[in-house]
């Protein structure tokens, strides 16, 4: 993985996702970075995760907006793990102008490996506890 994580959306602010004032809508960028954590999620949960009976519940989002979206603007998003827990994970995404590379937003999710039949959590083990822990996000030794 590379420092800045993986790319996990890559799209445009079209014109329909823009407000009154010409840049990206608060809902779309949520629904670019829930996009990414599919992804993410799906890179950690490879062939071992049967969506009918397992899958993976949000329980936070936070989305700090650092520089608006225009029009036509072209976004990225990289995504990694910040922390792997018992039963959740803690998810990092950075969304980039995808020609110029100025930041536009950062988002952290919390979600927990879920049960879909129990409806509970569930622990993350073996192969899909290494895969998270492959994407984690190298820390700062400084």
């Amino acid at each position: 993985m590379a420092d800045g994580g993986i790319v996990t959306y890559a799209g445009v602010a079209h014109s329909w996702m823009c407000d009154t004032m010409g840049h990206l809508n608060a809902r779309h960028y949520a629904a670019m970075f829930d996009d990414a954590s599919f992804q993410l999620l799906g890179q950690i949960a490879g062939a071992d995760l049967d969506p009918a009976q397992l899958g993976w519940a949000d329980v936070r989002l936070e989305l700090d907006y650092v520089q608006e979206v225009r029009t036509g603007g072209l976004v990225t998003i990289r995504s990694h793990v910040e922390k792997v827990g018992a039963s959740s994970l803690v998810l990092g995404h950075v969304m980039t102008g995808s020609v110029d590379g100025a930041l536009h937003a950062r988002a952290r999710v919390v979600t927990v490996h879920f049960d879909l039949a129990a409806r509970r959590k569930r622990a993350i083990e073996g192969s899909l506890r290494k895969r998270a822990e492959g994407l984690l996000a190298p820390t700062d030794a400084s």
